[in-house]
């Protein structure tokens, strides 16, 4: 009989770095994430629209006219960020694994700037917006159940902390 302990360990080296690609990704998009909002052409619309949006519901008509007063500065930020779907010629049938875990923190953190905001609300919204499929739909909201369901509740502060 054969010990599987060498093949074992190095099947686990093996996970581990190829999650550490992933994860140094993502580190360095964490860091990196809306940094387009923070120059023209998107900061100066997003500083006149962003306490309108905060005031009104997700989906709503007045936040899609919102939009439409945003839009060079979200057809610069789908353009320069892979995270939306927009970005996509097929949208979400286009993004990797990676852009998908940054789009669920992403909306997570966005509901939370909505008086009204919630991330459930916001995924069934977002399946028929961009035609997800009801198995990515329930895999968003299990990550969000298990990974941020201790903080859904939690108000956002632009002023001080999280």
């Amino acid at each position: 009989m054969e010990d599987s302990t060498k093949a074992t360990m190095k099947h686990k080296e093996w996970v581990k770095d190829l999650m550490g690609i992933l994860i140094d990704d993502m580190v360095v998009r964490s860091m990196h994430h809306d940094d387009s909002k923070l120059e023209d052409p998107e900061k100066s619309l997003f500083d006149n629209y962003s306490s309108k949006l905060k005031d009104c519901t997700y989906g709503s008509d007045e936040y899609k006219e919102f939009l439409k007063g945003l839009k060079p500065a979200l057809d610069h930020h789908y353009a320069v960020n892979s995270h939306h779907p927009e970005h996509y010629e097929n949208g979400v049938n286009d993004m990797d694994l990676v852009d998908i875990i940054e789009l669920i923190c992403d909306w997570m953190a966005s509901s939370k700037r909505h008086a009204d905001g919630n991330i459930y609300k916001s995924i069934k919204l977002n399946k028929d917006r961009f035609g997800m499929s009801d198995q990515l739909c329930k895999i968003l909201e299990n990550t969000v159940n298990h990974y941020f369901n201790d903080i859904i509740e939690k108000p956002y502060d632009t002023e001080g902390e999280k």
